[in-house]
């Protein structure tokens, strides 16, 4: 598929949701600019509060639904508890999985409850980071500002190798499969030209100023910057300033600039986004719904419960390493997102621990029969409990292997050596002996009249008798 578009992203699943998303982003940046404060970074924090606020239904029935499992988690324990040691018994464990989905009947909801709202959250959330990630492809009136010095520039001579010489810009590795392309033409004008507005976006101050170096296009400083303040890159980094920072740059940048300069009030602005980043994420997770971290006597879902404690302890290391390395409006979109998320948090572990645990499940099971009386049916776990009740377990138990089903040419055979006194030491060797004999010994022979040992009457009996104690 070709990008003729400012390289909005083209996925299947995510790229429809971002193209909504970038509509909202559009909105939010044209008011701003109605009201004198055209700024990326005050659009960024707006634009991911209104997503968040969006979200808050999904995010109040996730909440729901860790309450629940809070009170959930002993009985669900109890049961993994009981079948610990019985994980090689077939049988045992689907005794576990339909006591498992009973606790979860009983309160309404299943163990994919959790799962459903994050599945739905997530792409929305990853669209969000790929508009702000490129900005001027979903905001209009950030890719004008390019637009008069890109089209000159993308006629002089020499400048197609030269933007797309990732020693002059880095983000040109991020860009090749689009720079490599047969289409990235000075006769492909529109597709050129949103390749090199990609390119400039994501590029640095001193990057900018070295394509107006001496020896290479000096006569387009102008169109750059000017007394004026109305070339694309004074109205790119007016855009951008957010707080005195360039959020276009990355706090790395900026650290490294602020240090060559001696400008330590620069120095300590690149510290400042990715140290709020960890300590903003840092609370949203101390906020977040806390279960039992006890030992439930099940590896699996012990060794699931470490790693997520790693995780909240990981979580706001990796936001500062992101943030340090990534441009600073990448940061600010975390922030925003993690203080928006704390304050959700707040509001909501207020209003639903002003809600009666009992009243919930009542409604959940509500639902629950709800949806199964629209299905037409019954659930799913009825269904399995239903299947496990009527499996025949005859001679089974709980630490034995299920008695061998034989062939009818073997009870045959069986029933045949019984019949035979001749024969019945060895089928007391056969796999079936012991059933043979619990069917009872054969009476004598009390004559031709065909009612004795290896008559017809007595091997119909041994039959019958041994299907009433195998089947």
């Amino acid at each position: 598929m070709s990008v003729i578009v400012l390289t909005q992203y083209d996925g299947k699943l995510l790229g429809p949701i971002a193209w909504i998303l970038g509509k909202i982003m559009n909105v939010i940046f044209i008011a701003l600019d109605k009201i004198g404060i055209p700024n990326i970074g005050l659009a960024i924090i707006i634009f991911t509060i209104v997503i968040y606020l969006l979200l808050m239904p999904l995010t109040v029935k996730q909440q729901r639904f860790s309450k629940l499992q809070t009170k959930m988690n002993p009985e669900i324990q109890a049961i993994q508890k009981k079948y610990g040691d019985k994980k090689n018994d077939q049988n045992a464990m689907m005794r576990m999985n339909e006591e498992t989905k009973a606790v979860y009947a009983k309160y309404g909801t299943s163990p994919t409850g959790s799962c459903l709202f994050l599945v739905i959250q997530m792409p929305i959330l990853f669209a969000l980071y790929r508009v702000i990630d490129n900005i001027p492809a979903y905001v209009t009136k950030v890719k004008d500002i390019f637009i008069p010095f890109v089209s000159k520039f993308i006629n002089e001579k020499g400048a197609l190798d030269f933007i797309g010489n990732s020693e002059n810009f880095s983000a040109v590795s991020r860009f090749s499969k689009f720079v490599n392309n047969d289409q990235f033409t000075v006769a492909n004008t529109e597709y050129t030209t949103n390749v090199i507005i990609d390119i400039l976006n994501k590029s640095t101050t001193s990057e900018w100023a070295n394509i107006y170096a001496p020896g290479n296009f000096a006569g387009l400083k102008d169109l750059i910057t000017n007394a004026a303040h109305n070339g694309t890159y004074d109205l790119f980094s007016k855009y951008n300033n957010f707080l005195g920072i360039n959020i276009a740059n990355s706090p790395s940048y900026i650290f490294k600039e602020g240090f060559a300069t001696h400008s330590f009030g620069l120095m300590a602005g690149a510290i400042i986004i990715p140290a709020l980043a960890a300590i903003t994420q840092w609370l949203n997770v101390k906020l977040q719904p806390q279960t039992n971290n006890a030992p439930s006597g099940n590896e699996q879902q012990d060794a699931m419960a470490q790693s997520m404690k790693t995780m909240n302890v990981m979580m706001p290391l990796m936001s500062a390493f992101f943030c340090f390395s990534l441009p600073s409006g990448m940061g600010i979109y975390w922030i925003a997102g993690a203080i928006v998320r704390s304050i959700q948090q707040v509001g909501i572990n207020k209003y639903i621990d002003k809600e009666d645990i009992d009243e919930m499940v009542a409604k959940n099971v509500e639902k629950m029969k709800k949806k199964n009386e629209k299905r037409g049916g019954k659930s799913a776990s009825s269904s399995l409990m239903e299947k496990y009740a009527n499996l025949s377990t005859r001679g089974i138990n709980e630490n034995s292997e299920p008695v061998k089903q034989l062939s009818m040419r073997e009870k045959a055979g069986i029933v045949s050596k019984a019949g035979d006194p001749g024969k019945k030491s060895s089928s007391n060797k056969s796999s079936g002996s012991s059933n043979a004999e619990d069917a009872g010994a054969p009476a004598k022979n009390t004559g031709s009249g065909g009612t004795g040992t290896g008559s017809i009457r007595d091997k119909a009996n041994l039959v019958k008798k041994f299907n009433e104690n195998n089947n």
